[in-house]
């Protein structure tokens, strides 16, 4: 199936390992251009090496939390590629703890990262879009239902998700598209730290994967290939709408 990506230009932030490293390398598959950012320059290096380099990746470290970062991330985006087709947005996830452990610091450090960082890189990228380009959120199962001791998560992703169904009004005239991908517990770095924090790494896995009607966790290629599928033009009628790539895990329809 021809996604119609070849030679389109697709920004993503979060993007030097995990779930935006495999949409970018989705993407670059199939076809289009990517620029990708993460905090650490060194990753966002590496990332850019393993995907080929130029002409089609480049990266860009960026802090969404900094005020700056949106309008810098644009500017580099449209310089590199020439054009952008669509963003995927993508931020770390915030602390652990349960809503009567998390301190208002770290409530308000998760505001600027995942609510206000991906909001300011909206507006900043918006009046570069044209029809046909697509804006992605990457979420978090907890947006429908609440995931154990990750508070923060649980009260700021169905604020962002509904934000991102808002968009999807005010921008659908103008022939944008605006989704959320709402992750189950996928094979990336970040699973195996927790994993590893409990003691008893194998342990953890198995009592997270008899929880999943599939029976395993997914790889990350497995979204990445969504993602890069609802970044197309293949996807063109699909908006204001929130994709579990999840194995099955969410309860909530």
């Amino acid at each position: 199936m021809d996604l119609g990506l070849g030679g389109r230009g697709i920004l993503l932030t979060g993007a030097s390992r995990g779930l935006g490293f495999a949409t970018a390398r989705a993407l670059v598959d199939d076809g289009a251009r990517v620029l990708i950012s993460s905090r650490r320059a060194d990753s966002v290096d590496a990332a850019v090496s393993a995907l080929g380099g130029g002409p089609a990746a480049f990266g860009v470290p960026a802090d969404l939390a900094e005020p700056d970062a949106a309008e810098e991330l644009v500017t580099a985006a449209l310089d590199r590629l020439g054009r952008v087709d669509g963003a995927l947005l993508s931020v770390g996830g915030p602390a652990p703890g349960s809503v009567l452990e998390v301190g208002e610091d770290a409530w308000r450090s998760a505001v600027d990262s995942v609510l206000l960082g991906p909001l300011r890189l909206v507006r900043a990228l918006v009046p570069h879009l044209a029809e046909g380009a697509a804006i992605g959120f990457v979420l978090s199962t907890s947006v429908r239902q609440p995931i154990g001791s990750l508070a923060i998560s649980n009260g700021l992703r169905p604020g962002l998700a509904m934000t991102a169904k808002a968009l999807a009004d005010e921008l659908g005239p103008r022939g944008i598209r605006v989704f959320g991908l709402l992750p189950g517990t996928i094979a990336t770095d970040r699973i195996t730290e927790i994993e590893a924090a409990s003691g008893d790494p194998a342990a953890a896995r198995s009592r997270t994967e008899a929880a999943i009607p599939l029976r395993r966790v997914g790889r990350p290629e497995e979204f990445g290939r969504v993602a890069a599928f609802a970044l197309s033009p293949a996807a063109s009628y699909v908006t204001g709408t929130m994709i579990a790539v999840d194995g099955g895990v969410t309860r909530a329809l």
